[in-house]
C-alpha cells in the first residue's frame, strides 16, 4: 500500500472509530461510564416492558454459528390491532445496539410509535453487541470470534434474522435501518436477499463514504502510525476498553482539539438532542464490534466504492473471491419496484449529502413511484435516532409510508 493510501485509511478509520467515545464528547468521566456497565438484563426488561408494552426475547442462530438477540413488541401499549399486524424489522448502526430505537420516551421512540400504530415490531442486535455475544463454538475472548466484517452481516445476520421474522409472522416485513443498518440492507438487496422484504426506510443512509469529513481528520492522520489492527493489536474493538480510551486521551491532548465537542465534530451539528436522551444513550452505549469491520468501513471511505473486504493482497483476494480485487456490490441490481424511503440530513458529517447523491444516482432507474426521498436541512447523524423532533419530522412519515403499502 502506498503511503498516501495508507494514511487515508488511517484517517478514515479513525473518523469512524472515534464515534465510540461520546461520553467524553459530553463531559462524562470514565468512572461515570463504569457505573453504567452493569450486566445486561435484556432489552425487553430494561427498556420496553417498563413502559407497559408486551415484549418477547428470541435467539436467532446464523449459519456461521453466531447467536443473535432479537426482541419483539407484538402490539401497542393498549393492545389490539388484530392477529395479522404487518411486521417491521429495526436494524441499528455500528457500535450501538437495538437500544438505538428505545432512547426517547414511548411517544418519541420509533419502536413504540410503530407498535402503537398497529405494527408487529422486531428489534435486531448484530453480532458482538452486548445481547448477541454467544456462539455455538467460540467465546468472545477468542480472536476467531471477531473475524468478520459487514460482509458477514450481509451474508449471515441479515438473512438469518429476516428468515426468522418471516417464519414467525408468515409475512414479508418492512425494514428500518440507520447508518450501518442501511448499508446492510442496500448490500443485501443488491445481492438478491430481498424476497422477505416488503419495503425499506433508510435513515442517514451510508453506502458511499468518500465525502465523509470530520474536524478530527488532521489530528488522526498525525496520530496513526499503522492500521488499526496494529495500533490496538485487538480483534475486538471495545469502545470501553483501556486501549481505545488511552488512544483517545492521546488525541485529546493535541493542541486545539476540544473533545467536549467531539460528537459534533464526528457526526455533524445535531440540532435536536436533549440531555436526558443523551444520558440514556451513555448508560447503554457504545458497543463492541470487530476491528475488521471498522477496517472494512474505512476501505469504503478510502476507495469510494462499495465492495467486499479487501485483504490487501491480490493473492489473498484470489483465495477468497477468485479474483484479484474484491467484488463490488452493484446497487443498480436492487429491484426497481422495491418501495424505498430515504431520509438524510444537511448537517450529517457521516452520511454526507454528496455521498447520498451518489447513492441516489445508483438508484436512478428505480420506479419513480417507489422511491421517496426526504432531505432535512438541519438534521445530523444522531438526530435520526435521538432527536426530540424526529417523531414529527421523520417517524410519522415512515408510518404513513408503510401504511400506504397495505
Amino acid at each position: 500500500m502506498d503511503p498516501n493510501s495508507f494514511l487515508n485509511l488511517a484517517v478514515s478509520s479513525f473518523c469512524l472509530l472515534a464515534l465510540v467515545l461520546p461520553y467524553q464528547a459530553f463531559g462524562f468521566s470514565r468512572s461515570q461510564i463504569n457505573e453504567f456497565n452493569a450486566p445486561p438484563l435484556g432489552l425487553c426488561a430494561t427498556a420496553v416492558a417498563i413502559h407497559g408494552y408486551k415484549c418477547q426475547e428470541f435467539d436467532v442462530k446464523t449459519d456461521d454459528g453466531y447467536i443473535l438477540s432479537l426482541q419483539r413488541i407484538p402490539e401497542g401499549r393498549t393492545g389490539g390491532g388484530g392477529p395479522n399486524k404487518p411486521p417491521v424489522l429495526l436494524q441499528h448502526g455500528v457500535l450501538v445496539d437495538g437500544m438505538t430505537w428505545l432512547l426517547n420516551s414511548p411517544e418519541q421512540s420509533l419502536a413504540m410509535i410503530l407498535a402503537d400504530n398497529g405494527f408487529d415490531v422486531w428489534i435486531s442486535n448484530t453480532r458482538g453487541t452486548r445481547f448477541s455475544r454467544k456462539h455455538l463454538h467460540l467465546d468472545p475472548s477468542n480472536p476467531k470470534y471477531w473475524n468478520w466484517s459487514w460482509d458477514d452481516l450481509v451474508l449471515y445476520d441479515f438473512p438469518s434474522v429476516t428468515e426468522f421474522v418471516f417464519r414467525q409472522t408468515g409475512q414479508k416485513m418492512h425494514y428500518v435501518g440507520h447508518s450501518l443498518g442501511t448499508l446492510m440492507a442496500l448490500a443485501s438487496f443488491a445481492e438478491g436477499k430481498v424476497d422477505k422484504i416488503r419495503s425499506a426506510a433508510l435513515l442517514s443512509p451510508i453506502a458511499y463514504l468518500s465525502h465523509m469529513t470530520t474536524a478530527l481528520g488532521v489530528v488522526a492522520a498525525r496520530a496513526f502510525v499503522g492500521e488499526i489492527t496494529t495500533v490496538f493489536g485487538l480483534a475486538e474493538f471495545n469502545p470501553k476498553g483501556k486501549e481505545v480510551n488511552n488512544f483517545l486521551k492521546s488525541l485529546c491532548a493535541f493542541p486545539g482539539l476540544d473533545c467536549y465537542n467531539m460528537l459534533t465534530a464526528l457526526t455533524g451539528k445535531n440540532c435536536c438532542l436533549n440531555a436526558s436522551t443523551v444520558e440514556i444513550f451513555l448508560k447503554n452505549e457504545p458497543q463492541s464490534t470487530a476491528t475488521k469491520n471498522l477496517v472494512h468501513l474505512a476501505q469504503t471511505v478510502r476507495d469510494g466504492i462499495l465492495s467486499k473486504y479487501d485483504y490487501g493482497n491480490a493473492n489473498f483476494n484470489l483465495e477468497h473471491y477468485g479474483e484479484a480485487k474484491p467484488p463490488v456490490y452493484d446497487l443498480r441490481k436492487i429491484p426497481h419496484n422495491l418501495p424505498l424511503f430515504l431520509s438524510y440530513g444537511g448537517q450529517d458529517a457521516l452520511s454526507d449529502a454528496k455521498d447520498v447523491a451518489t447513492l441516489l444516482d445508483s438508484l436512478k432507474l428505480h420506479d419513480i413511484d417507489k422511491l421517496h426521498v426526504q432531505y432535512i436541512k438541519d438534521f445530523a447523524h444522531a438526530d435520526f435516532i435521538m432527536g426530540v423532533t424526529t417523531k414529527d419530522i421523520v417517524y410519522d412519515q415512515i408510518v404513513t409510508f408503510f401504511k400506504n403499502l397495505h
